[in-house]
């Protein structure tokens, strides 16, 4: 193995490249993209509610899926009973025999989804991580973390997808080191599973929340998730402008892409156009407030007519019975 380390460390320095990603080719593909599916998620938020719930403690599950020319899907999932030392992140247990018995049984009902990695509710990396994963290449050649966020602050994506690579410095005075990269994310879903996570939001869904104002909270978390993206981006080049990280071009070729698609502004037409849009939807906004007052209004009317007229009807009713008890009192007096 030593020998083998240092071939690749040679091959490596011949290179001049500092970081190898070898590592990260599962059956010859480069992983690429990361696909959770809903069911994934939910398993994942059923096992900390039935076990961690309410504490500081993390789950830990095996990941299920398949590879499609470097997309990984991941399908199904399944728990692994887990525990840590709080004070000591390196002392920890993970029952692998309870592991290998649910594999079989799973491969017995799906033989297509195989180890794709693991799963865990973080909500960050924890220095046991690596020697997990170590753990898990017996399983898959290359697995993945996924970290799934069971209590997120913000209205982004939950989840955030890891792999494994070899670091190696260019002048080779250490050896290769494993850590985590990021790899990008997101959650997708078959059409059947689509229905029925539009059935299982039916019931979660608030009926007495307005479509105007979901909507508009919606423009404020988009707005919000925006604003958090563009300090990265602006960190990231304030960094890259001080020579703390090296130039990514395909990251300058995707800023560059996304300025030249921004609208010119400073065009004439197009500040009057806005203007235009802008004033039709203000007023059509304030012939909609006058419209809801006036009914207001008229509503208030007919309900004051209404009590007058409930009054003067009773009170029409109880005249011919005031009337009547005098000449009773009489009646009664001559008998």
């Amino acid at each position: 193995e030593r020998e083998r380390e240092r071939e690749r460390e040679r091959e490596v320095r011949k290179s001049g490249i500092s970081r190898t990603h070898a590592s990260m080719t599962g059956g010859g593909s480069k992983l690429e993209q990361v696909i959770v599916h809903p069911l994934v998620l939910l398993s994942v938020v059923d096992n900390y509610n039935r076990v961690a719930q309410n504490t500081r403690k993390r789950v830990v599950g095996v990941l299920l899926g398949e590879n499609k020319k470097g997309v990984v899907h991941v399908t199904n999932s399944y728990a692994v009973p887990f525990e840590e030392d709080e004070k000591d992140g390196g002392i920890w247990f993970m029952d692998y025999s309870y592991h290998e018995n649910m594999y079989a049984m799973f491969r017995k009902i799906n033989a297509r989804e195989v180890v794709v990695g693991w799963y865990s509710t973080g909500p960050r990396l924890r220095d046991a991580d690596l020697e997990i994963n170590q753990l898990m290449t017996k399983y898959c050649k290359q697995p993945l973390l996924v970290i799934v966020d069971v209590k997120p602050e913000d209205n982004g994506i939950p989840i955030k997808a890891y792999c494994a690579i070899d670091e190696v410095k260019e002048d080779g005075t250490e050896r290769a080191k494993k850590i985590f990269v990021h790899i990008g994310s997101e959650v997708g879903a078959h059409e059947a599973e689509e229905i029925g996570v539009e059935h299982l939001l039916r019931d979660v869904k608030d009926a007495t929340i307005s479509t105007l104002s979901t909507e508009v909270s919606n423009r404020l978390a988009a707005l919000g998730d925006l604003a958090k993206y563009l300090e990265d981006i602006k960190r990231y080049m304030s960094l890259v402008i001080e020579g703390k990280l090296p130039i990514n071009h395909e990251i300058m070729y995707n800023l560059q892409e996304a300025f030249n698609l921004m609208p010119n502004l400073n065009v004439e037409e197009v500040d009057k156009a806005f203007a235009v849009k802008t004033n039709d939807m203000m007023m059509a906004m304030y012939i909609a407030s006058l419209v809801r007052s006036v009914i207001a209004l008229h509503n208030l009317i007919n309900n004051k007519e209404s009590q007058l007229n409930a009054n003067t009807t009773t009170t029409k009713k109880t005249k011919p019975d005031d009337a009547a008890e005098p000449a009773k009192k009489v009646e009664e007096a001559k008998a």
